[in-house]
């Protein structure tokens, strides 16, 4: 009879490669006792397997031959593994557990049997389960480590920075003197650069935290200005309620444009968002000129020819500065004011003006091309407003639209100095804002309308300044400023370039010791 080898034990049964879900074939196995046999004959036959088995009972042994005909037994017996009373082997081949002989559990030195047990032992399942997440565990608590010490790291170089800065800045700026100079001293320090853009935001946040508001000194539309005191030196703060917050925001932002800085540029220092009096503030923190605006200066003083001409022509210059465009690796775009007034115009103890209140300005660069008005959606002055405007005619798309507007502005101020300039005789008036006679205090945007561009109305030209060399070439100029058409009027370059030609020779003529003064 063929026999194949036959698997001896559990583990041996299992890697014997015994398919029980494959195996199809009926096999004949060897019956004892016969009762395990088919009816009428000495064996039996199946498609699973034979088997083979002992059993002791005892000082007895009983072994038993057969056929184990399903699956779900199969299972059951053929993987009852060796133990001191049971053992089972199967196989699977014609009459193969003829000559198959279980065999028990071998017994140790100490006379217990060795029952196989698990391929990994408890300890070993658990070193397996729990190193992976120690490891674990030990490499994030050394990236928060790390990170940590990186972020203080970084904490200690800034703070250092900070009090580095405030070393440098801050002894900079201890006053000696009150007015410009220290002021002057820390803004050019700062902007070694040449940004002209303030201070830098570290030092601006500094800068802001050691102001003390000390009078109020003006009032408008966007809220109040201040006059302050920054280690014992005077400082100009601009707050702003914090429903104007894109007024402020949009002022800070063309103040920190690089390039701006000029002398007739109000000079910046910085801008901070604060709490007073339970109220959320927005400050913009400039330097303080005690004559105040040329607005207020106007009705204060009376002017000569001299004053005239210097007054108008440092406001032309930086009006200038702010329509050109600087080119270069860190340049400047060109800026429109849109809110030319004497209001806007402040006065500098040199007897120069500067320009100031950039809120509602507007940008363009020629590399990109593009206009940026802003979020801002005030707009201008209804008095100083250019026909255009008033007329909605204006072109948005072109920068030079909004150039044109600060022109027919800019002649409007220059009509407003030659009222308080004083001619021969002493004779000189009071001072009015410009249409002070056709329109109300506050007028209306179709007051503006009706005088500026139905009637086509400008301010009214004094006789008295027709008798006088200077006063005729400066009113010869405003005019060249309001014209209807836009495309007409000057540009400020050309108005800045007249008035220096007209300061030139009136004082050529006063060193030559003329007593008539002739200008063409």
């Amino acid at each position: 009879m063929e026999t194949r080898e036959a698997v001896a034990s559990f583990e041996g049964a299992d890697a014997g490669g015994i398919d029980m879900d494959v195996m199809n074939v009926s096999i004949k196995c060897v019956c004892s006792p016969l009762g395990y046999c088919d009816p009428g004959k000495d064996f039996c036959q199946t498609n699973r397997t034979c088997f083979s088995s002992l059993t002791k009972n005892g000082a007895f042994e009983r072994n038993t031959k057969g056929c184990i005909d399903t699956y779900e037994r199969s299972k059951m017996n053929c993987k009852v593994g060796p133990t001191p009373d049971v053992t089972v082997a199967c196989c699977r081949t014609e009459f193969c557990n003829d000559n198959l002989t279980p065999t028990y559990a071998p017994l140790t030195e100490g006379g217990n049997f060795i029952v196989p047990g698990p391929m990994y032992s408890s300890l070993q399942l658990a070193l397996v389960i729990c190193i992976p997440i120690l490891v674990l565990f030990v490499l994030i608590a050394v990236t928060i480590i790390v990170i940590r010490a990186i972020f203080k790291r970084r904490m200690a170089v800034l703070k250092a920075r900070e009090k580095q800065l405030d070393r440098d800045y801050g002894n900079d700026i201890q006053a000696t003197l009150i007015g410009d100079s220290t002021l002057k001293d820390v803004f050019d320090h700062s902007c070694t650069s040449g940004s002209g853009s303030g201070l830098p935001f570290l030092v601006q946040r500094t800068v802001a935290k050691q102001v003390t508001l000390v009078e109020n000194i003006g009032k408008g539309r966007y809220g109040e200005v201040w006059r302050g005191q920054y280690q014992g030196e005077n400082v100009a703060v601009k707050i702003f309620s914090s429903r104007d917050e894109a007024s402020w925001a949009r002022e800070s932002e063309i103040y920190n444009t690089v390039l701006l800085r000029h002398e007739n540029i109000l000079g910046f220092l910085a801008s901070d968002m604060t709490s007073r009096n339970s109220c959320t503030q927005l400050w913009l923190i400039t330097h303080y000129h005690e004559y105040g605006s040329l607005y207020d200066y106007l009705n204060r003083c009376v002017l000569d020819h001299h004053q005239l001409l210097r007054l108008a022509h440092s406001a032309s210059a930086g009006v200038v500065h702010l329509h050109t465009e600087i080119f270069g690796t860190q340049g400047k775009p060109a800026i429109a004011h849109r809110d030319i007034k004497t209001k806007n115009i402040l006065v500098k103890k040199s007897g120069t003006c500067c320009i100031a209140d950039l809120g509602l300005a507007v940008t363009h660069s020629q590399k990109t091309n593009t206009i940026d008005l802003g979020n801002n959606n005030k707009v201008g002055t209804k008095r100083y407003m250019a026909p255009e405007v008033l007329d909605e005619r204006i072109n948005c798309g072109s920068f030079d639209s909004f150039k044109c507007v600060d022109v027919y502005a800019f002649g409007l101020v220059m009509w407003e100095v030659c009222r308080r300039t004083m001619t021969g005789g002493g004779i000189v008036e009071e001072y009015k804002p410009p249409f002070y006679d056709v329109v109300p205090t506050d007028p209306s945007f179709e007051d503006m309308r009706k005088v500026i561009v139905i009637d086509q109305q400008r301010p009214t030209i004094l006789n008295r300044w027709a008798s006088d060399e200077v006063l005729t070439q400066v009113v010869k100029l405003m005019k060249e400023c309001w014209y209807q058409n836009p495309c007409a009027r000057l540009t400020m370059l050309r108005v800045k370039k007249t008035l220096a030609k007209l300061i030139e020779k009136l004082e050529k003529q006063e060193n030559k010791g003329k007593g008539e003064i002739v200008l063409v």
